[in-house]
Order: structure tokens, then sequence, then C-alpha cells
């Protein structure tokens, strides 16, 4: 990935992040790279952000598992919305960290949906 290309979805990230944080909401923060894919559940507390919730491909259920990378997204999204209900949280907002909203960051959101999330 070239610098100029970095640079570009930093800045993207940090313009959505400060819109969601005005929001005062909980919100999904995805982190993803090549090989694998993670999401995390951030409250924001006073200027202290919490994980309360997270999900990562890493994990050994879905790390077992011989499937395709989109695939694997929408097992992170499932799992983060169980963990997410359990603690309580199902309307939260959706920040894609600068990724275009499609392919894994998709799949990750439509799965996020259906397992009970809001956004």
């Amino acid at each position: 990935m070239s610098k100029e290309k970095l640079l570009k979805r930093k800045r993207r990230a940090l313009k959505t992040r400060a819109r969601l944080n005005q929001n005062g909401s909980p919100r999904i923060t995805v982190i993803r790279s090549n090989a694998n894919i993670r999401a995390q559940l951030i409250v924001v507390e006073g200027k202290q952000h919490k994980v309360v919730a997270e999900a990562s491909s890493l994990e050994k259920d879905i790390r077992s598992e011989n499937i395709n990378k989109s695939e694997v997204a929408k097992l992170v999204g499932k799992n983060l919305a169980d963990r997410a209900v359990k603690a309580g949280y199902t309307k939260v907002s959706f920040d894609r960290s600068g990724f275009k909203y499609h392919g894994r960051i998709k799949a990750l959101a439509d799965a996020a949906r259906e397992g009970g999330m809001q956004f």
C-alpha cells in the first residue's frame, strides 16, 4: 500500500471518528489486514474509551474453518453481535476505519445486523 493511499485512509477514518464521537453512542470499529479482520465495540465514558466486546478472525473456532475471507468476516460480525447483545448494547454506530463499505467490511456489518445490532 502506498504511503499516499494509507494517509488518505487515515484521514477518512479520523473524519468518521470525529463525527461518531460527537454522537456519543457506542461504536463498532473494524481493523482489517490482508489476512485477518477484527472488530471491537468501544464505549466512550468521559474521556476514556472502553472496549466492551471484540471478535477476531484469529479465534480458534473461526481460524479452524477452511472458508474464504468474506465468510470469515461474517462469522466475526456474528460473534461480535452476540457478545455485544450479552453486554447490553444493541444500538451502535459503525466505524469502518476509512475502508470502503464493500467486501469483508460489508459482510461483517450485515452479519452484525442479523445478530441484533442496529446502526
